[in-house]
């Protein structure tokens, strides 16, 4: 152990998020191992979070590296392949799942979000597959593979909220799902999830939204929620995007009726109407309004406001730039659907183990301190291997010497078999229907 007592608080951390004990109750539970067996859980967990940030390249042989250097007893290529089984994956994922509940880095957005309990974005991105795992999940195109990656993002706690991978295919907003989790939440919409219904539906839950307004719809505009002096032109009566060439106001701020239809009862779909809130921030550059739809009030914020809020979409894209670049996922070599899960479910634990490092060093720096996103991401990245080291001497492992290590990474295997690394060149390269 440490003799560095603010340094042993990150082992600390992390033993106390993810317990080595509970790690091996859940694995036996699941039958990921056996309790008596040489294969350590915790050792392998870590190796796949560290080995994710400090890795060049995310292959598995450099995980059975970060593996070896940190359990007791090393563990073959043979050995430690037949472990990335789907129920590993199914592990992983209730790792992610348990994590998402418990890592939050709070207090990091803006004081006018205080009337929300939080800040959610949602939003989707596509993974690229190899081409042999169409079947499972089909790309766009009939001859391609492709995932896509659903994600609600906390803005307030700079965390994930809720996660689900499905095909390239189903729409984004397939995966949001309404519910009284909405309560007192802001959700920042983009229009892959535009719907009048849904929208609805997010006011009856008591939660807030901002959208950006879809340009082929014509919601009528029933009242200004302003007061112009003199010769201004009426609004009432008129539809959003009518109006946009003969205004030339900063802003337009008005309340709308939309008309859309409920979701089946009794085998019947009723229409409905709902007043809604649109505002209008006139893009100089391009002589043209940007318009937003949305229930807040215009006593808590107006437009001007409005618009700045719904720029924190771009948290998601850094997010998402996060896992892309930092971790390898815009793209995905295996042919193996269950290694990718676990490539995927070890990504994203990596990214909340970091955001968990985050608060820890939150709550050491001076008050005043700042810590960017990206910017931390990349300090994480560069302690990963040392940290893993520290984790392997917190929980009294004792890899092997490194020159036994460094032997048995290196030797070829049995003269019989082909190397696996082979095996997997020539699998990736077959023609699909060929044996």
């Amino acid at each position: 152990m440490s003799s560095d007592p603010s340094s042993d608080r990150i082992e600390r951390r992390l033993t106390t998020l993810f317990p080595s004990t509970a790690l091996e109750d859940h694995a036996e539970a699941l039958g990921v191992v056996e309790r008596d067996g040489k294969f350590q859980i915790p050792a392998m967990i870590w190796a796949f979070v560290f080995g994710f940030a400090a890795g060049e390249s995310r292959s598995l042989a450099a995980f059975r590296r970060a593996y070896n250097a940190t359990a007791d007893k090393t563990l073959s290529p043979g050995g430690f392949y037949q472990r990335l089984t789907p129920l590993f994956a199914t592990y992983l994922r209730d790792l992610v799942e348990f994590a998402l509940d418990e890592v939050a880095v709070p207090h990091t957005v803006s004081d006018e979000f205080d009337r929300f309990r939080d800040v959610i974005i949602a939003d989707a991105t596509v993974l690229r597959l190899h081409r042999f795992l169409r079947e499972e999940y089909q790309g766009l195109r009939e001859e391609q593979a492709g995932a896509k990656l659903h994600l609600l993002h906390n803005v307030t706690d700079r965390t994930i909220e809720k996660l689900s991978i499905t095909g390239e295919r189903p729409h984004d907003s397939t995966e949001f799902k309404t519910g009284s989790w909405l309560e007192g939440r802001l959700l920042l919409l983009d229009l892959a999830y535009f719907k009048f219904r849904r929208f609805a539906l997010i006011d009856e839950n008591g939660g807030y939204f901002v959208s950006r307004l879809k340009r082929n719809t014509k919601p009528e505009i029933v009242a200004e929620l302003r007061e112009w002096r003199g010769r201004a032109i009426p609004l009432e009566g008129e539809e959003v995007f009518d109006i946009a060439e003969d205004l030339h106001r900063k802003y337009v701020d008005v309340e709308v009726e939309v008309e859309f239809r409920r979701g089946p009862y009794a085998g019947t779909r009723s229409w409905d109407t709902k007043r809604f809130r649109v505002v209008g921030v006139r893009n100089e550059d391009a002589d043209d309004y940007h318009f937003y739809i949305t229930n807040l009030p215009r006593e808590w914020l107006l437009p001007a406001d409005i618009a700045t809020i719904y720029r924190c979409r771009w948290a998601v894209e850094l997010l998402f730039r996060e896992l892309k670049t930092l971790y390898d996922l815009d793209e995905f070599n295996t042919t193996n659907p269950a290694v990718m899960k676990i490539l995927l479910y070890a990504a994203v634990l990596t990214l909340l183990v970091s955001r968990e490092l985050l608060e820890l060093v939150v709550e050491h720096a001076d008050d005043e301190a700042v810590f960017p996103p990206e910017r931390w991401a990349a300090t994480f990245r560069s302690h990963a291997q040392q940290i893993l080291k520290r984790l392997s001497n917190y929980l009294d492992y004792s890899p092997p010497p490194l020159l036994d290590r460094m032997a048995a990474d290196a030797q070829k295997i049995h003269q019989e078999r082909p190397i696996l690394q082979e095996q997997f060149a020539t699998a990736t390269q077959a023609t699909p229907g060929v044996s």
